[in-house]
């Protein structure tokens, strides 16, 4: 099935009969929405189902990740936290409004001893020290701080709110364990790809977070794609099936991976007007896959890795937002060649970049040294 191209208003009166995308293919025009051109690659009817379970899942839940800019105190939440992460949220209120310091004590609500404490309270127990006794030993406060951050007035209406809320949170669970189960019946139904011979150590696998599906989700992408698009730094299980959910398996769509990245929309795109640059910057596209990677390039920000001190040298030279868009176009390039070509991608580590980049600022000196008429000699410290 041959790709759409959308057209509206004056465009759709200019536009020549025929036109191309980036892959080759002819598009035919069609007339839709409101002034607006949008291209739609065709996909397997497997990947589409694919993609309708993943973001109803994720509408389900809140992925817990927060961008933090160049502000410490700012936080740009992720525009997925929907539903888990709504009634954690009026739990969380409404045990504030009781004035139920919980938060002072415990990092995160929807934890192990969040859950039990707030349950005690659903059930009827009003004992601060009883209440105490249900948290877990890795709790850094002590019984008596948690005692005493629990004494509240308890407001009948607050204490239906948190009730209703309580049930809320077990109807999205049970929605999200339902959206695992036909995530994995569905991937049992691809085919399995052979897998490609690897030399080095395998990558180190994390513990699973809770937001994880609750199955082997890291088994079933190997199965399929014959790659471990994990081992690249910053990309999780999460963020690699919602590449696959959105981009695809068939990556012969994209010419090459510079055509992929201008696809997710992380290339340069200069508007010019007689010559004249009015602005820098990447285009404006609002798409899941180049959402999810720039989550990925993130987290590199304390990574001990390659990918992690290149990312930290740009950001020291360009500020945070060109460095991301910066790595988030690599991270592209590294998932594009995994799965067209079937490459492993191998961490060289944080050593070896700081050395490569130590030699190539010795050999930019010694360029500028013979421009001048000077000679660089090198001494060991």
């Amino acid at each position: 099935m041959a790709p759409v191209l959308a057209i509206t208003g004056m465009v759709a009166r200019t536009l020549m009969y025929r036109s191309f995308d980036p892959v080759g293919e002819i598009l035919k025009p069609f007339v839709t929405g409101p002034n607006r051109i949008s291209i739609s690659p065709p996909r397997r009817a497997e990947m589409t189902i694919d993609k309708k379970l993943w973001r109803n899942r994720k509408e389900r839940k809140e992925l817990a990740r927060r961008l933090r800019s160049e502000d410490p105190g700012l936080e740009v939440v992720h525009p997925c936290a929907r539903g888990v992460a709504t009634c954690i949220q009026r739990m969380q209120k409404a045990l504030t409004q009781m004035n139920i310091q919980l938060a002072n004590v415990i990092s995160d609500l929807s934890g192990m001893t969040g859950q039990m404490i707030v349950r005690a309270i659903v059930a009827g127990e009003r004992d601060p020290r009883r209440l105490a006794e249900l948290t877990d030993p890795r709790i850094h406060a002590s019984k008596e701080e948690i005692a005493k951050s629990l004494e509240g007035n308890w407001r009948q209406e607050l204490l239906f709110v948190l009730q209703q809320e309580v049930a809320m949170y077990d109807t999205y669970q049970r929605r999200i364990v339902e959206c695992d189960h036909e995530l994995q019946k569905h991937l049992s139904r691809f085919a399995d790809t052979a897998l490609r011979p690897t030399t080095d150590k395998a990558k180190k696998k994390k513990s699973q977070s809770k937001h994880h599906p609750q199955f082997q989700l890291a088994d079933e992408l190997l199965r399929i794609t014959g790659v471990d698009l994990t081992r690249i730094d910053g990309i999780d299980v999460m963020v690699a099936q919602t590449l696959l959910s959105e981009v695809g398996l068939d990556m012969s769509r994209w010419k090459t991976e510079a055509h992929f990245a201008s696809w997710l929309g992380l290339c340069p795109d200069n508007r010019i007007s007689g010559d004249k640059v009015l602005g820098r910057g990447t285009r404006h596209v609002v798409n899941r896959a180049a959402t999810a990677l720039r989550m990925a390039a993130t987290s590199l920000m304390r990574s001990q890795t390659y990918l992690g001190a290149q990312y930290r040298r740009l950001r020291s030279k360009l500020g945070a937002p060109k460095a991301i868009t910066a790595k988030d176009h690599r991270l592209a390039r590294l998932v594009y060649r995994m799965l067209k070509y079937g490459q492993q991608y191998v961490d060289k580590g944080a050593a070896y970049y700081e050395q490569r980049n130590r030699q190539q600022q010795i050999e930019f000196l010694r360029k500028k040294a013979a421009q001048l008429g000077l000679t660089i000699t090198l001494t060991t410290p």
